[in-house]
């Protein structure tokens, strides 16, 4: 999941960069998702273990 949000944060940079605002902030908006969800399931896993 993390590997994802850094391939889209690089998207979003590049489409930035090259003048495509749009695909830009679409790319930054998922990739803020991937690592939402990111963290969300590594505290649940890390919970899981603990208890």
């Amino acid at each position: 999941m993390l590997h994802y949000t850094l391939i889209f944060i690089v998207v979003a940079i590049i489409a930035g960069v090259l003048g495509f605002g749009s695909l830009s902030g679409l790319a930054a908006t998922i990739a803020q998702v991937c690592f939402i969800l990111f963290l969300v399931f590594a505290v649940i896993s890390f919970l899981k273990k603990k208890g």
